[in-house]
């Protein structure tokens, strides 16, 4: 027994350990984004630092008085360029050069981020295939719902025309229709494609994302009983496709995962889906622990997920975040006159503040749903 505790305390650790690593390569490719794109546009650069707090290790090119650092904690990461709180002497200094380099610079992370997450899909889906929605098991019904029906090991591909790649593309090309309706469901049997009407069996009214119970009764899923909870007959099979569709399918996913960023960042706004929904830094590292730790193609999956996340949350025009900065660099490009610095300043530390605040709140809130 004690043998066992120790080989599951380090297989915790293991995996928290691959979980931060992820993290840590995603933003440190963020910050090598903004790192390039700077060196191309002839922006003066002080430091890029991998980690923050006290350095580890610390190494400045005598050429051009750029610092590069490895940093204690290995939560983040960042490209310091001069000048970029407020004014400075250097023409090359950030603020000092044209809005629309500073445009390119800021977006180049959150690019870089979606280009590595594109790639990790990529590699994922020419080497295990894509994830496919399988039916373990279909309710039982009588009549035309037992007619028209998913079979046992069906693999999801289509629903009306869609694309199925996430829930949320179910939630998609069922929401709003009813109980009796048919749908057009293409799925794999046995490595072949057939297309299918399926009668739905529940009314499609999703009020947020989180609602899939509803989704799978709908669907006629069946439900199996577990020794300490039931759940729904449905889970995951890897499927592959053919190299030029998976390369199409692969960018489709991508922004199929970004979609989702969005969807459900307006049913927060909306009060369709409550803070308990969301997780802060602590969240993430644990739900990425345990699916990355489960596989290889869930190590890409997560990783490519976390990546298309970043990209999107860093465009989003909260300040402190690189969309918010993109913003002001628009309206001195427009008016040709910036916000004073000083101002500028005090609303990215009020948004970095926010942030801050807002990922212990959610982080709390999910400690206390455990």
């Amino acid at each position: 027994m004690l043998l066992l505790s120790v080989s599951s305390v380090m297989n915790t650790v293991l995996a928290v350990i691959l979980a931060i690593l992820i993290l840590l390569a995603m933003i440190t490719v963020h910050e090598f984004g903004h790192y390039t794109a700077g060196k191309l546009l002839k922006f003066k650069i002080n430091e890029f630092a991998i980690g923050f707090g006290p350095k580890l290790f610390k190494r400045t090119s005598k050429k051009t008085g750029e610092a590069f650092s490895v940093r204690i904690l290995p939560l983040g990461g960042f490209c310091a360029f001069d000048g970029e709180e407020g004014e400075a002497e250097h023409p090359d200094s950030f603020n000092n050069k044209a809005p629309w380099k500073r445009i390119i610079v800021l977006v180049s992370g959150p690019l870089m981020n979606y280009l590595l997450a594109l790639l990790l899909i990529i590699i994922s889906l020419l080497s295990f295939g894509q994830m496919l929605f399988k039916v373990g098991a279909v309710a039982p019904a009588e009549g035309v719902y037992a007619e028209y029906s998913l079979s046992e090991n069906d693999l999801i591909t289509n629903v009306d025309g869609k694309g199925i790649y996430l829930t949320t593309d179910l939630m998609t090309a069922l929401n709003g229709k009813r109980e009796g309706e048919s749908v057009s469901v293409t799925v794999l049997r046995g490595g072949e494609k057939h297309k299918i009407e399926v009668k739905l069996r529940a009314d499609c009214d999703f009020e947020n994302s989180a609602e899939t119970s509803k989704l799978w009764r709908a669907l006629g899923i069946g439900i199996v009983e577990g020794e300490n909870a039931n759940y729904w007959a449905v889970g995951v099979e890897s499927h592959r496709f053919g190299f030029f569709e998976t390369i199409g399918r692969s960018f489709v996913y991508s922004f199929k995962i970004a979609g989702t960023i969005f969807k459900v960042l307006g049913e927060l706004l909306t009060g369709h889906l409550g803070l308990s929904a969301m997780g802060g830094p602590v969240t993430t590292i644990k739900l990425t622990s345990e699916i990355a730790s489960q596989s290889v193609q869930n190590f890409f999956e997560i990783a490519a997920y976390i990546g298309v996340n970043l990209a999107v949350f860093n465009l989003l025009p909260i300040p402190a975040l690189d969309g918010s900065k993109v913003i002001f660099c628009l309206i001195e490009w427009i008016f040709r006159k910036p916000v004073p610095r000083k101002v500028e300043a005090i609303i990215h530390a009020v948004g970095f503040f926010f942030i801050l605040g807002f990922a212990v709140l959610v982080d709390l809130l999910q400690f206390m749903h455990c």
